[in-house]
């Protein structure tokens, strides 16, 4: 009776390693809001929206109800138990001053810029990996890429 040789161990090692076999559990679908622009008629979907914002990666728009317009960056947020006592704080896209917004004074809400890392997904990225590997094409290494 002989051991198994080293090529033999790591092809088992390597069919062990199947991306599509290694998930335990099912993944989350992340749901691409970029451009979205939400009815905010009742608190829930005022609330609803902005916390999809708060998790947005790139530039939302945020109408007051005065008629003014920010652009910029949800960074912070804070849900109080009424609309007056919640709020989101902004990096404004033109300023490097931050502001903070009721929810109450916000008319409307609009996922107006990129999101920068749409398309980024681990999935995806583990993918390319394995075809790499596989096909020996390129520098299969695990360095991340630039998200730009």
């Amino acid at each position: 009776m002989s051991a198994p040789s080293h090529a033999a161990r790591q092809g088992a090692a390597n069919a062990a390693l199947d991306p599509e076999k290694l998930e335990v559990a099912p993944g989350t679908a992340r749901q691409t809001v970029e451009g979205w622009v939400p009815d905010l008629a009742t608190e829930e979907e005022i609330r609803v929206a902005l916390e999809q914002a708060f998790d947005y990666r790139g530039d939302v728009t945020l109408t007051r109800k005065d008629g003014t317009k920010i652009e910029g960056y949800i960074f912070d947020r804070v849900a109080g138990a009424t609309l007056s006592s919640s709020f989101v704080r902004v990096l404004p896209k033109d300023s490097n001053q931050r502001v903070k917004i009721s929810y109450a004074d916000i008319a409307a809400l609009a996922f107006s810029g990129r999101d920068p890392a749409a398309g980024k997904s681990w999935d995806a990225w583990v993918r390319k990996y394995w075809t790499k590997k596989a096909t020996g094409e390129g520098d299969a290494n695990l360095q991340p890429e630039s998200l730009d």
